[in-house]
């Protein structure tokens, strides 16, 4: 077959000077294919295992909802998948077929991310999660290998625990050469282990911010391999997301809310304080949360830094000019209680018995805006080629500083909200055609803050590919 890029597609390669890079699309894994290689990693008890997860949506539906309130089940995704565009559903599944469409698609160059394979990072039972999480390794280099000049799957490493995200970390890019990786982001833990009664009490631990483990010795694995952790988390099924009867409830939002959870925690944590070589990736959720958590953090930065937050200290409350104020203004009603004016004051300002404890961005490691800029500057976030507020990420007139938030093109092909993998990049360049992005913006999407997320880690991601020659 012959697939030939459509004017629309010409006309803005023709425009540009740059490859595209696609940092978030998506394999259809054949799973029949995968069984295969799980058979082999942990014999037919953990296909059977793993069976039960991909059935487990199609059970779901076939109990009551009060059966499905009553075990805390929400409405999981549904047709999610091309089925119509019969083409654009076998490109997901066939790396050869994608790879000879990617010219036809306008793409140079494309980081993939499992889809089926998701479901690894969240598994608890050890044992499947980490031998899911093999086996889909296995199948995307030897499906993929032979594509990977153009087509780079990332490498699933689960990270309940840091020994085994440095075991398949090892693995997958020590061993295979595996070069981008998906990382566990949000980690369920129990509340209580030892209370049965409370088996379903889940908090999400961030990996950076109070977490029981220290993975520090992961981010120094990164480091080491020169792998840039890029986080594909979900934050369906906790907080408000939580809906029995409606997916589409569910979904909204998701993505921002799990990669705002982590960011902040591997900011707030000092994680990419303590690993400054390190480029990260929060994706499928846009960049206009990242420009309101840089916003959010300066503002909190700035009224409740170490030297600011004496501000806010009870003890420097003047008391003898508080009597004069409530003589002066106070009712009948409140002077009548002013034996009490002191007690009064204790809410929301209690006094602080540790000082260890004031300076709340001790462990983030910052001490200037300065610091806190830098540390958004190796910060990246996927945008889909449809999203409108990628342009905030641009927008200097806005973004805290006027610095440019880093959002990276994703085109999402091969699930449901790309129709049509064909359209995916005339839509990313109608900020383009709209005014409201100019070239070099687009540029720095789909060229230039791709570069900076993979090559910033590594700077032989590129080696062997048809990006090298762009260098």
């Amino acid at each position: 077959m012959s697939f030939e890029p459509s004017a629309e597609v010409r006309r803005i390669r023709d425009a540009i000077d740059h490859p595209i890079i696609d940092s978030d699309g998506h394999i259809i894994e054949f799973l029949p294919e995968v069984h295969d290689i799980m058979a082999t990693v942990g014999g037919p008890e953990l296909v059977d295992k793993f069976k039960v997860v991909e059935y487990g949506a199609r059970k779901s539906i076939e109990l009551s909802l009060e059966q499905r309130r009553a075990a805390g089940m929400m409405r999981s995704a549904w047709w999610g998948l091309p089925a119509r565009n019969t083409l654009d559903r076998a490109t997901a599944l066939l790396p050869k077929l994608l790879y000879e469409r990617l010219d036809e698609i306008g793409i140079d160059l494309a980081v993939l991310y499992p889809t089926y394979g998701l479901t690894c990072m969240g598994l608890e039972d050890e044992d499947l999660r980490l031998g899911a999480a093999r086996a889909f390794n296995l199948y995307f280099h030897q499906a993929y290998e032979p594509y990977s000049d153009r087509l780079m799957p990332v490498a699933i490493i689960p990270m309940f625990t840091p020994d085994e995200a440095i075991a398949e970390l090892d693995f997958a890019v020590g061993e295979l050469g595996m070069r981008p990786v998906m990382l566990t982001g949000l980690v369920p833990r129990p509340v209580d282990p030892e209370n049965t009664s409370h088996r379903h009490a889940r908090r999400m631990d961030t990996l950076g911010m109070d977490s029981p483990c220290d993975y520090d010795p992961v981010w120094r694995r990164c480091t080491e391999l020169g792998v840039s952790p890029t986080f594909h988390s979900a934050g369906m099924g906790w907080g408000s997301r939580t809906s029995e009867t409606n997916y589409v409830y569910n979904h909204l939002g998701n993505f921002a809310a799990a990669g705002e959870a982590l960011c902040r925690s591997v900011f707030m944590g000092g994680v990419a304080n303590r690993f400054p070589d390190l480029r990260w990736a929060f994706l499928e959720g846009g960049v206009a949360w990242g420009v309101n958590l840089l916003s959010d953090v300066i503002g909190h930065w700035e009224k409740r830094n170490r030297d600011a937050i004496g501000h806010y200290d009870p003890a420097a409350v003047d008391m003898d000019e508080l009597g004069r104020l409530f003589d002066a203004y106070g009712t009948p009603a409140a002077n009548s209680h002013r034996d009490q004016l002191k007690e009064a004051l204790h809410m929301l300002s209690e006094p602080d018995e540790d000082p260890a404890t004031i300076d709340e961005f001790a462990l983030s490691g910052v001490d200037s805006l300065e610091d806190i800029f830098a540390i958004w500057d190796r910060f990246h976030f996927g945008c889909e080629a449809d999203d409108p507020m990628t342009a905030i990420g641009f927008n200097r007139s806005v973004t805290p500083g006027g610095q440019v938030v880093k959002g990276i093109f994703a085109s999402d092909v091969g699930h449901w909200d790309v129709p049509d993998v064909r359209e995916v990049l005339p839509e990313a360049y109608e900020l383009v055609d709209d005014g409201i992005l100019d070239e070099a913006d687009f540029r720095a999407f789909t060229f230039e803050h791709p570069m900076s997320l993979w090559g910033g880690t590594n700077s032989d991601f590129f080696k062997g590919t048809v990006i090298e020659e762009a260098l």
